[in-house]
């Protein structure tokens, strides 16, 4: 986002309902535990990051999440499971957006997506660890689960999913890229010569 005109602005606001939209269409997966949702939020906000830079992408996301935050809430009062979700959608389209920039072919997306889909993987794993389950039971009450528990609620649960829900999205987003891939290089032609 080298310049912040009105047309990049509008275009982060459009993304950024999509993406909320989006959001709210969430499902579980059924070997995972039902706290565990997967959107495909972070489709309009990775074609952002393409478009318009990765700090475009990073403010979708956060937009997107203080979107959801005040249209729907959260359980704890605090917004633990929105930080959650900027944080992991962080995670997904910085690597996919640096690298593709590098290398901007299909190759190069497929490269990203992978990279990306690792990283949330990694990132969310040891922040739930660390951060984001104990922030639920502080803030839910709930009896704090033993360093072994959260370790295996981890590794059983949080890493596969975030794997499986960074497949998922890169095989969307890779049907989707297939076809716009054209129309993100003449727009990328058009904003150089700008």
């Amino acid at each position: 986002m080298k310049s912040f005109n009105i047309r990049t602005f509008v275009a982060v606001s459009v993304f950024s309902a999509g993406a909320y939209l989006l959001m709210m269409l969430n499902f579980p997966l059924p070997p995972f535990p039902n706290f565990l949702l997967v959107d495909f939020s972070d489709i309009p906000t990775l074609v952002a990051a393409l478009l318009y830079g990765p700090l475009a992408g990073v403010f979708v996301e956060l937009l997107k999440n203080v979107l959801n935050y005040f249209l729907v809430g959260s359980a704890t009062g605090v917004p633990i499971g929105q930080i959650a979700n900027f944080t992991a959608g962080v995670a997904f389209i910085l690597p996919v957006s640096y690298i593709y920039r590098r290398a901007a072919s299909k190759k190069g997306m497929l490269l990203g997506l992978a990279a990306g889909t690792a990283t949330m993987a990694l990132v969310m794993s040891v922040l739930n660890y660390y951060v984001f389950l104990p922030a639920y039971t502080l803030f839910l009450g709930a009896p704090a689960m033993s360093a072994p528990e959260t370790k295996a609620l981890v590794i059983s649960a949080i890493l596969p999913f975030n794997a499986a829900k960074g497949v998922l999205m890169a095989v969307v987003f890779m049907l989707l890229f297939l076809r716009l891939r054209p129309w993100l290089q003449k727009q990328a032609v058009a904003r150089r010569a700008a």
